[in-house]
């Protein structure tokens, strides 16, 4: 077996991931129902559904067990500057979890940026600190709620709602996308919204210096989440 990385067309950087839900214990509440962040994943809808990707993050499931695997992932790193773990998915196992740590020490030339709900499962935590414990990482924990909630944590990262399209009059189409939400104080904005949903030259989710990222909901699952939530 094989690596296999990919890259949203979002990222400037590549990145390792599984498939979502199957590998996210830590998307559910004590009850066993998925907590509102994880209802409007948009790693459920769009591209994420086609056969091609659902096939390499099941790879990615079974490949990482392999006892040469962090080598090769240390390999494969070699020119890159930035790198992210799981565009969708979870660090679910605990050996997962060290062999990530492993390659993140290995590859101090990288920046690396872990989003990741799996601090709230008590085994992990220690894993967790060592990853934040090095220069190269930010580990982002991520907020269960959709209503900018802040959670305690070195990084981390919340949802708000705000975005509002602006269609052209005549065609109806999409011309752009501004905030007119709330931003939680003391939060940084992500504005990929300006720029067609890219990041471009913006580096904030690998930045230590920046504690909480606020991230504007998208997506048609997200929509119908918010409203939800906000009618209890």
């Amino acid at each position: 077996m094989s690596v296999k990385l990919s890259k949203a067309s979002k990222m400037p950087c590549r990145s390792w991931s599984l498939e979502a839900y199957k590998t996210c214990p830590a998307s559910k509440d004590s009850e066993g129902n998925l907590v509102d962040a994880c209802k409007g994943c948009y790693a459920s809808e769009g591209n994420y559904g086609f056969k091609n990707v659902k096939d390499s993050r099941e790879h990615n499931r079974l490949d990482w067990r392999r006892d040469d695997w962090v080598d090769d992932m240390v390999a494969e790193i070699d020119n890159d500057r930035y790198f992210r773990w799981f565009d969708s998915g979870d660090m679910y196992h605990i050996k997962l979890a060290e062999k990530i740590l492993e390659v993140m020490k290995r590859t101090d030339w990288c920046q690396h940026w872990l989003p990741t709900r799996m601090h709230k499962i008590k085994k992990f935590q220690s894993v967790i600190k060592q990853m934040e414990s090095l220069p190269n990482v930010v580990v982002r924990l991520s907020s269960d709620s959709v209503n900018g909630e802040i959670i305690e944590g070195n990084t981390t990262s919340t949802i708000v709602e705000g975005l509002k399209e602006i269609k052209n009059p005549t065609t109806r189409k999409i011309e752009k996308k501004i905030f007119v939400g709330v931003v939680p104080k003391g939060t940084e904005l992500c504005r990929a919204f300006e720029r067609s949903g890219k990041c471009g030259t913006c580096r904030a989710c690998w930045d230590k210096k920046i504690k909480v990222i606020t991230y504007p909901a998208h997506g048609n699952k997200m929509k119908k989440v918010i409203k939800l939530a906000i009618a209890r």
